[in-house]
């Protein structure tokens, strides 16, 4: 014991006394040292030394003279210690300083350190610096045994530098939670820049207001002129910070704004060092998220849990600090109290390894994988067709096939029931992505690198329907039996509908021969149609006023008959004929085949799918995948030429009243490739009403939804290719209706020549039509106006709504897919030579 005391005390030092008295000449006393502040790495289990009172060390006591003699033995005498209280310095003891142990610091050595609090040594006299003291109870020094130690050492004058001991508060604990680890360090409140001129000045030239356009640094939040950026925050090696906060991390609250450029930086810096400059801002090491912030299941991550959780196939979007939970089964992902907002991949080993029961704040007695759901997801369970009668307890895999606890028997899947999408997208519920990482299914999955997507949008009417069906019918995907189901109702009420125009025609024929002629005549055009057959004309068009003509199609079986008979009539065969040169083309031909269409038994065919109106209205969102097949001409070009004949594409037809208010559904197609935004030649002359109930003309109405559409964000730096529709009845409209009916085409006055036979005067309907295409041009160029960085083209197409023109169409839109990527992969070619050729100057 004596050796390993030894080792933490210094050696003795001898001290001179002139005192003849007393009976030694030298005495010993130790010379302590000051303690100094450890600043190397954390240490664990350092042991630590308590403190000695002197007057509790054992002694001898002096033996008598007399009790010597008596005994006549001889014992070895210990002389006792002599009181340093009993000396008499010569001098006066000059101050020193001493040293406080307190228990809220740590010794130097210690296995952790507070960085907020330091080891400080005063100048003065009386001043202290504070080191902490073990918090066990053999470290505890009453005050008085303190006081009395240190009013011995300063009578003795000699070398006073000391080591006080500070007793700990009743109660209070060193607790190693309290001293921060360097890790819990590096989180620290990033720092504030502070403001020294006025109100929304410059923070480094005090100049300009609050109107002043300023950048922004993501650290300290400084906000600095367009002269001063650059001078504050250098070469920007990690994004938008001042120089004095490189490596330092960023605010949490502009993490958000991370890769976003300015309009500022657009004009200080040129196209390639912002492309370097902002990726350099989103790849910085020090920019990154800090694992421990965010907890999965009840647990911080590691640094190798966050790299792993965001570079899987379908990471967690908008990734900020807080607590999560995660279904490692079927993928699901939310917020600790919330629904969950997304699906990502599942079967990744991160966070904490069991599910919390009550992690979405769910109270309806149904679980999930072991947690219990909300009652939004309650109620997409019901839309799609789950039964929940019992409270019971589900297993959902990461394909969407559920099972009862403690059954061997795959109910079902959820993302294949009918009405799955459009029950998630109401409630605002996540659907897993159609990448195979997250959904397997047995259908052969696609590289995404071989499958392009056409988004098809339009007005209605304008002919995107049927270049959708086209496609299905020239590329050989031929309709399933519920779908063809479903158009044979739509086929059948228009049928009646048309039927309806024909009847109201014959009743304003009898009512204007009512009143031009007598009697007699009406009575015998009226007694041309039999009272059952009047009756059901009647009824008829009384449904019709009232928009219910779905009624009919169910009752086909019973009322084909009658339709037959009335149709039969001398006097709606004559109405029929008088009305056939102003009927729609489509009316005519179903009205030519009403026999056979109005039976039950009617199955349409493909020229029936593609001649049938409303399909549009019906379906908000219709998709079909397709090869392009070869051609002869195709053979003959050179390989460079030759398309991959393994690439797929698919047509998405969207409805746009079916993406809700502010289109929020739309960013569900951000991964399309190419948009093909439809437009009628005839929409000039045509009006409908908007959502105000306002009349508009329709081809205002396509402008307003092209300006949606190229400037809405999901769709930035997307391929448009503008498809004009109808121009065969644009050649006979525009004889009739000038272009300038509508106000957008006031300024349509085409130089016409007097050589009618000159090929430079071609005829009004193709002026029209390229005139019409000038104008969207030229608004798509004054939206890109507004974004400084590269935009693509606007193309132009004009399709007739025939099978070969549609073709030609579909063909066009691969072409422009193929620009596009040798275009990216030359702009990226320039944009390195431009980069490399900036930092050699």
């Amino acid at each position: 014991m004596a050796a390993i005391l030894s080792k933490f005390s210094p050696l003795p030092l001898p001290m001179d006394y002139d005192d003849d008295d007393n009976e030694f000449s030298y005495s010993f006393q130790t010379d302590i040292s000051f303690a100094d502040e450890y600043t190397g790495p954390c240490i664990a289990n350092v042991p630590r030394a308590n403190p000695l009172e002197v007057d509790e060390i054992p002694t001898a006591h002096p033996v008598s003279s007399s009790s010597l003699l008596s005994s006549g033995l001889s014992y070895p005498v210990v002389q006792p210690l002599v009181s340093a209280a009993n000396r008499v310095t010569k001098k006066p003891p000059e101050a020193s300083p001493s040293v406080i142990l307190k228990p809220h610091h740590v010794v130097s050595g210690s296995s952790s350190s507070s960085t907020s609090e330091r080891l400080d040594v005063a100048e003065e006299a009386n001043s202290s610096v504070d080191l902490p003291l073990s918090p066990s109870s053999s470290g505890e020094v009453r005050e008085d045994a303190l006081d009395d130690c240190s009013s011995e050492v300063e009578a003795d004058g000699v070398n006073g530098n000391r080591v006080r001991f500070a007793v700990p508060s009743q109660g209070s604990e060193c607790d190693e939670s309290s001293y921060m680890s360097d890790e819990e360090e590096s989180v620290a409140a990033a720092p504030r820049a502070e403001r020294k001129g006025k109100r929304g000045s410059c923070y480094r030239c005090l100049i300009g207001n609050r109107f002043t356009e300023k950048e922004l640094c993501i650290v300290c939040d400084a906000k600095y002129c367009s002269n001063c950026v650059r001078r504050a925050m250098g070469a920007m090696p990690e994004g938008r910070k001042c120089v004095t906060c490189i490596g330092l991390r960023i605010s949490e609250s502009n993490r958000k704004s991370l890769g976003k450029c300015s309009r500022m930086l657009k004009r200080l810096l040129t196209d390639s060092e912002l492309q370097q400059v902002m990726h350099d801002e989103i790849s910085c090491k020090a920019n990154q998220l800090y694992a421990r912030l965010i907890s999965v299941n009840g647990r911080p991550l590691s640094e190798e849990e966050l790299d792993k959780l965001q570079n899987c196939p379908n990471p967690p979007k908008k990734l900020k600090p807080g607590d999560y939970w995660y279904d490692k089964l079927a993928g699901y992902w939310g917020k600790v109290g919330e629904k969950p907002c997304q699906i990502i991949s599942p079967n990744m080993n991160i966070g904490g390894s069991a599910m919390m029961e009550h992690a979405s704040n769910g109270d309806t007695e149904i679980f999930i994988n072991s947690r219990e759901i909300t009652k939004t997801e309650l109620m997409m369970l019901k839309m799609v067709g789950v039964q929940c009668e019992g409270k019971p307890h589900f297993w959902v895999n990461s394909d969407g096939s559920y099972q009862e606890e403690g059954q061997n028997r795959i109910m079902g899947k959820l993302w294949n029931k009918k009405r799955a999408r459009v029950a998630c997208a109401v409630l605002s519920l996540p659907f897993p992505p159609t990448s195979s990482a997250v959904e397997p299914t047995d259908e052969p999955t696609y590289n995404p690198k071989m499958l392009n997507k056409l988004l098809l949008i339009g007005n209605e009417k304008c002919g995107a329907t049927t270049i959708y069906k086209q496609a299905r019918s020239l590329y050989e995907v031929p309709f399933t039996a519920d779908e063809r189901e479903r158009i044979k109702f739509i086929i059948q009420t228009n049928l009646y509908a048309y039927l309806a125009m024909v009847l109201e025609a014959h009743e304003e024929d009898m009512n204007s021969n009512q009143a031009n002629t007598e009697g007699e005549t009406s009575s015998k055009t009226v007694s041309s149609m039999s009272p059952r057959l009047k009756h059901f004309s009647d009824w008829l068009l009384k449904e019709k006023e009232e928009g219910n003509l779905k009624i009919f199609p169910a009752s086909s079986r019973e009322n084909a008959q009658t339709v037959a008979d009335l149709w039969r009539v001398p006097a709606i065969q004559a109405t029929y004929k008088r009305l056939r040169d102003t009927l729609p083309r489509n009316a005519v031909y179903f009205l030519g085949r009403i026999l056979e269409i109005s039976r039950s038994e009617f199955d349409p065919s493909d020229m029936d799918i593609l001649k049938a109106e409303g399909l549009s209205s019906v379906e908000g969102l219709s998709c079909v995948d397709f090869l392009f097949p070869s051609t002869t001409q195709e053979g003959s070009l050179e390989d460079d030429y030759h398309h991959d004949p393994h690439m797929k594409y698919q047509l998405i037809r969207l409805n746009h009243r079916s993406l809700g208010e502010n289109w929020k559904w739309l960013e569900m197609f951000e991964d399309a490739d190419l948009v093909i935004f439809c437009v009628s030649l005839t929409d000039y002359g045509e009006y409908i009403e908007d959502v105000d109930g306002v009349l508009v003309n329709k081809m205002i109405a396509n402008k307003q939804l092209f300006e949606s559409m190229v400037t809405h964000p999901s769709l930035a730096n997307k391929r448009f290719l503008l498809v004009l529709t109808k121009f065969d009845l644009l050649e006979e409209k525009i004889e009739e209706v000038p272009l300038r009916t509508c106000e957008w085409f006031g300024d349509f006055n085409p130089l016409i020549s007097q050589n009618q036979t000159s090929r430079h005067n071609p005829p009004m309907a193709q002026r029209a039509f390229h005139y019409i295409g000038f104008q969207f041009k030229r608004l798509y160029d004054s939206l890109s106006m507004r974004r400084r960085n590269f935009k693509p083209k606007l193309f132009v197409s004009q399709v007739s709504l025939e099978s070969d023109s549609v073709d030609n169409a579909l063909r066009y839109a691969r072409e422009i897919l193929k620009w596009h990527v040798e275009e990216s992969s030359i702009f990226q070619e320039t944009s390195t030579t431009s980069f490399e050729a900036s930092l050699s100057t």
